[in-house]
């Protein structure tokens, strides 16, 4: 099962673009939390301990504790605004969840034995991990932290799909269940190709070359005597 973090919150009763700002201004980070059949809620967090709680990779699959006070409601993330060129948080997403009612989260994928793989080592190709994460439908209890999918058996030039992800009982992928066409490749290990590009190629003729090649080609220039010869009298 995935990991708990607490969160400890405050409620907030100002909304709008402005009273943002001001929190934002105030080192704390807006937030609204919903779901479980209850109104939204709008919450503030302190961004230094979030931007802490951020560098967990469990983070993002986990069941959340959210504290505000001495109560206490558990949700996940569900979305995560950050400033394009800052280290900030804008804005974040809960949802609420009860123990009885599934929900929907993306897991990571942990690849391992990479460099000991067949492919690697034998077949002197590379690891391309093409999906890093995966959706799953289950109660809350039976989130898992990550998957991990062992690679030391595939060889050059496989790959393996999201039905060889081995989940636990009670977790469901419900891209499987669109259909065989919707089961990705997830890795494969290539041999990865390096491209040569064609330099232009500048052929520089000497100075005898150039003298020979000029030979014939044009009348002599003035100053050639049989060429003043033929001039009349």
């Amino acid at each position: 099962m995935s990991k708990d973090f607490d969160l400890i919150a405050e409620i907030r009763e100002d909304q709008g673009k402005g009273a943002s700002r001001r929190l934002r201004h105030k080192g704390k980070v807006p937030a609204i939390i919903y779901g479980a059949g209850r109104p939204p809620r709008q919450l503030a967090f302190d961004h230094n301990r979030v931007l802490q709680q951020l560098e967990n990779e469990s983070f993002y699959s986990s069941i959340l504790n959210i504290k505000v006070g001495d109560k206490s409601q558990a949700a996940i993330v569900k979305d995560i605004q950050r400033h394009p060129a800052k280290q900030l948080i804008m804005h974040m997403d809960f949802q609420r969840i009860v123990a009885d009612v599934k929900i929907k989260m993306n897991v990571p994928i942990h690849y391992v034995n990479a460099e000991e793989s067949v492919g690697v080592r034998a077949g002197g190709g590379s690891v391309s991990q093409l999906i890093t994460d995966v959706e799953v439908s289950c109660l809350p209890e039976d989130l898992p932290e990550f998957f991990e999918v062992d690679i030391v058996a595939l060889e050059l030039n496989e790959m393996l799909h999201i039905s060889d992800i081995k989940v636990p009982d009670g977790v469901e992928i419900p891209q499987l269940a669109q259909g065989p066409g919707n089961d990705h490749a997830i890795v494969s290990i290539q041999v990865i190709k390096a491209v040569v590009e064609e330099e232009d190629v500048e052929v520089v003729v000497g100075e005898g070359e150039s003298a020979a090649a000029g030979e014939g080609d044009a009348p002599a220039a003035d100053g050639d005597g049989g060429s003043d010869d033929s001039k009349p009298g």
